[in-house]
């Protein structure tokens, strides 16, 4: 019999009867042989997920009055299996990190049986749980609250696995869990008093999103733990939530994260394998009936800028465009060309995108300061796809990519394929006289409408988006869209296998516009002290290359023609 292992999309739901039935087996065998219960004990040491697969329960009152019960077997799906690495993986490194989730992702169920796991298995470890409200934290009988869920997990577990000497009324009260036999305890705090109850190996924020005064709370975390575990779903930008995340990195499997950083999960709805399209659009339709589409763009969408005016580009048209070349049936027929934007102080990364034809194929960040190797980096990244243009933020700090190009061409060490092309925000945009909308004499040209080439850049992204949406309306027979027309050129298509997806969602959508002085549109960063978005920028960046005039080459071929003698025919 098989035992239970992490859920894929094409194996979910689970069979909880034959986890049921595997349970049972086990522990037949290790009650026969008593011997066989320390050999377990000793691989769930250091297999956190697999103890959590084959022991751990989890509860859900929904499934009241249905053919699933309220209590299973708590099998991870792979994103949840990625957060149970992402915790490991913060407290082997002692770093913290943040878990940004829409609802109903099991997140914090993740956490508490990752929990009892240190507990049980981690002698002395000391496991401290918050959130803003005490009913949140433990209310006694309410599996809602955090302490109820810690109550039924353990008391869910087979006795063989508790710690010797263990006594419910004793070890498992209010706020408070007790391993007598190896010193490990769970406790909780409450609002403001978070992290003054003593220091702890991990301390998990729950909801930290909603805390009224968070900055007191980090005050007194600072010196109380190494390993802060920040889990919320979203609440609006600039709050303390928004702004470590804004200056964490994204975590996936192999990222290289700079020490001192917080690492950054996210729990997108699309993780959840029991989670479709038909589901979201079904709960959008119904949040926009109700009049709460802003709370479905900030619970759903995790989308921090759902109340903020003035975006560019929504975050439906940024979702419409994921493989959008696979629902309109196009290819990426063309050209490479790849966009750098260049880290330029405080938080900022640097961020390299690569297009092939019109999709978006490649999107990666790092933090190196020096642009000699940020330079080497990115054309490294481009080599091997034949000729492409590399465009590259030229100004501030960008201008030192220049002078280790120019380094490299002189040293013989530069592709000659790829061909660096400097890339100035603030410079005037291209094709000055043409219309914003080609075509339509009523539009007004480039050189009234934008400020400058950023501004032009972002515009002319904000229209592919468009578009590919209401090609994407018109494929799902949306009436007002019946006779749109479009060509591939037209479009943008963003590969979901992309490792920074869910980032690039949110820079995109995350510049607003207004009008500057000369009553022409600028690109404002939003909002105040939030990081600057160089992954949209890059994006932006390689989907408006500045024209390149090259030299004149004749070929080889030809120059070998030229040369041959010329025959003269003979005179008649």
């Amino acid at each position: 019999m098989q035992a239970p292992c992490t859920a894929t999309r094409d194996s979910w739901p689970p069979n909880y009867v034959a986890v049921w039935a595997w349970r049972q087996s086990q522990l037949q065998k290790i009650r026969s042989n008593p011997d066989l219960l320390a050999g377990a004990k000793e691989f769930y040491r250091t297999h956190p997920i697999e103890f959590i697969n084959h022991w751990c329960d989890t509860y859900d009152p929904r499934n009241a009055g249905s053919d699933t019960p309220t209590r299973m077997p708590l099998i991870l799906f792979l994103r949840q299996e990625d957060l149970v690495l992402f915790l490991w993986g913060c407290l082997k490194n002692e770093e913290s990190g943040l878990v940004e989730k829409c609802r109903d992702m099991g997140a914090t169920w993740v956490c508490v049986a990752f929990s009892v796991w240190l507990w049980l298995f981690w002698p002395g470890a000391s496991i401290g749980w918050g959130s803003r409200e005490r009913d949140l934290v433990d209310k006694i009988g309410d599996p809602d609250s955090i302490f109820e869920k810690f109550r039924m997990l353990i008391r869910g577990l087979p006795p063989e696995f508790l710690p010797a000497g263990f006594k419910i009324g004793e070890h498992l009260t209010f706020m408070r869990i007790v391993n007598p036999e190896n010193d490990a305890t769970i406790t909780g705090d409450i609002g403001d008093n978070i992290g003054r109850g003593g220091r702890k190996l991990i301390f998990f924020k729950d909801e930290s999103a909603h805390y009224q005064r968070p900055e007191l709370i980090e005050a007194a975390l600072a010196d109380n733990t190494r390993v802060q575990v920040d889990i919320s779903s979203v609440n609006g930008p600039g709050n303390v939530f928004h702004r470590r995340r804004e200056a964490g990195f994204d975590w996936y499997r192999g990222a290289d994260i700079p020490k001192g950083r917080t690492r950054v999960l996210v729990l997108d709805w699309r993780d959840h394998p029991a989670k479709s399209q038909a589901w979201y659009d079904q709960r959008r339709q119904k949040a926009e009936d109700d009049g709460l589409l802003h709370i479905h763009a900030q619970e759903v969408d995790r989308n921090y800028f759902a109340a903020v005016q003035g975006v560019i580009i929504p975050a439906p048209w940024v979702k419409a465009a994921i493989d959008a070349h696979l629902k309109l049936g196009f290819d990426d027929s063309g050209g490479w060309c790849a966009a750098l934007d260049v880290a330029d102080e405080g938080l900022d990364t640097n961020a390299l995108a690569k297009r092939k034809g019109v999709i978006l194929r490649h999107v990666e960040e790092w933090g190196e300061r020096d642009t000699a190797v940020t330079t080497r980096r990115a054309i490294g990244a481009c080599e091997g796809h034949g000729p492409i243009e590399l465009e590259y933020d030229s100004i501030g700090i960008g201008a030192g990519i220049k002078a280790e190009a120019n380094r490299l061409i002189d040293e013989n060490l530069m592709p000659k394929e790829i061909q660096l092309v400097p890339w100035n925000a603030g410079a005037k945009v291209l094709h000055p006289e043409k219309r914003v909308v080609e075509g339509d004499k009523q539009s007004p040209k480039w050189e009234d409408f934008a400020a400058n080439l950023k501004a032009q850049g972002w515009w002319s992204l904000r229209t592919r988006f468009e578009k590919t949406w209401r090609a994407i309306q018109k494929l799902n027979n949306v009436e007002s869209e019946r006779n749109f027309t479009w060509t591939p050129d037209e479009l943008i298509s963003i590969d979901s296998r992309i490792p920074l997806l869910r980032k690039v969602e949110k820079e995109l959508s995350q510049p607003t516009i207004s009008k500057g002085p000369s009553m022409k549109l600028v690109v404002d960063k939003t909002p105040e002290g939030t990081k600057s978005p160089n992954v949209g920028d890059s994006i932006m960046m390689v989907y408006w290359p500045i024209p390149v005039r090259r030299p004149f080459v004749i070929s080889d071929e030809v120059l070998a023609k030229a040369a041959q003698p010329i025959r003269r025919r003979k005179p008649l």
